[in-house]
């Protein structure tokens, strides 16, 4: 019976995570399907064809506007980047999409207060503009374009079907295009069956380490005494390390983080953590899926390093302002409930477009299928 009690509260754990951002995951499928079907190879050149300051504001404007979970935001950002903008400005987008939308504020304000809300906000501009630092020394336009062509060769090739354009010259002539309709379902199919397998692995893995191990143990790895500078910086490394281990992406890790606060964290290391969550090792293998090897294991490093001096950056000016909350030392975890909330209400939405969306990709295949049939 314990075992059975056990496997029923790791299944209920996995859903509730998947459940919670299951909205934000499919609407980020579906906008970088759109990007795939509306945007022809080289047409992000123009809007994100370099990583200038007007080029990486707009890039984090249009992120903080997409609200994506980490793998959707991946997702999107890799349809960006193999459409011709710059690999940097691609990255910057995908930070923004995950560490400035308004959703993840909420949860934030709710379990943790308010600092923490600016603290992502705003330390997630500074955690772009140090990665487009960082990004520049590290990762050489060769490289970046290695990882670009890395969808035409490979254990990607059986998803390449040539480029599927929406007809139309505007963005509405594109929006009313059946044809295009049936380019994003194909789109967002390809996409989702690509992934599909590292999605399920990533909740079951999660839930599995909410139920099964003890917050304690996430708490020792982090240095509670010592000289304060060792401490702070020693936490904000390890931050990511945790982020990295525990599989939980996007707004999953937030109720994990006010774990780490309540459990002597510095409020650096868990600004990092919470930075962290685009280098789960779920994503860790989706990007060697998009880009290879050689420039998956380069990005997770510098996005290693671009979080670690960033939560440290954060660190110093909240210190320096007076504004670094303490923690309360009674937290009660709030436990994720399935209810009748904005978040159901959102989930069935975006479920029933999903549905009619590959309803319609379907039935395009089909109605070709016939007319080939007959001629």
């Amino acid at each position: 019976m314990i075992v059975v009690h056990f496997i029923g509260q790791w299944l209920y754990a996995s859903f509730a995570m998947f459940w919670a951002v299951l909205w934000s995951l499919l609407l980020g499928f579906i906008l970088s399907a759109m990007v795939q079907a509306y945007v022809p190879k080289g047409g992000m050149a123009a809007l994100f064809g370099r990583a200038g300051v007007r080029e990486l504001g707009l890039a984090t404007l249009l992120g903080a506007a997409s609200s994506s979970c980490s793998y959707a935001a991946a997702a999107t950002a890799k349809s960006i980047f193999k459409r011709g903008a710059n690999f940097t400005t691609s990255m910057a987008f995908m930070f923004a999409s995950t560490n400035l939308v308004i959703e993840l504020g909420f949860i934030l304000w709710r379990l943790m207060g308010w600092p923490f809300v600016i603290a992502e906000w705003v330390g997630g501009i500074v955690l772009i503009a140090i990665f487009a630092i960082f990004s520049k020394i590290f990762i050489s336009p060769a490289l970046a374009e290695q990882g670009r062509a890395h969808e035409e060769t490979g254990s990607t090739q059986k998803h390449d079907h040539g480029e599927m354009l929406a007809p139309g010259t505007t963005f509405v002539e594109k929006l009313r295009s059946g044809e295009g309709w049936r380019y994003i379902a194909h789109y967002f199919e390809m996409d989702w069956s690509m992934l599909q397998t590292d999605l399920i692995l990533g909740f079951l893995i999660a839930g599995f380490l909410a139920v099964g191990v003890p917050a304690t143990w996430w708490q020792h790895l982090f240095v509670t005494s010592g000289p304060a500078a060792f401490r702070i910086i020693e936490n904000a490394m390890i931050g990511p390390v945790i982020a990295f281990l525990s599989f939980v992406c996007s707004i999953g890790n937030v109720p994990l983080a006010a774990v780490l606060w309540n459990g002597g964290s510095t409020f650096g290391g868990v600004i990092a953590f919470l930075y962290a969550d685009l280098i789960v090792l779920p994503l860790v293998d989706i990007y060697r899926k998009y880009y290879g090897w050689a420039l998956a294991l380069r990005m997770v490093a510098v996005f290693y390093l671009s979080m670690v001096v960033a939560g440290l950056v954060v660190d110093g000016v909240f210190g320096a302002l007076h504004l670094t909350p303490h923690p309360t030392g009674n937290f009660l975890m709030a436990v994720e409930q399935i209810g009748f909330d904005y978040t159901t209400i959102l989930n069935v939405f975006f479920l029933a477009v999903v549905g009619v969306l590959v309803w319609w990709g379907n039935r395009g295949s089909d109605m070709h299928a016939g007319h080939n049939h007959h001629g």
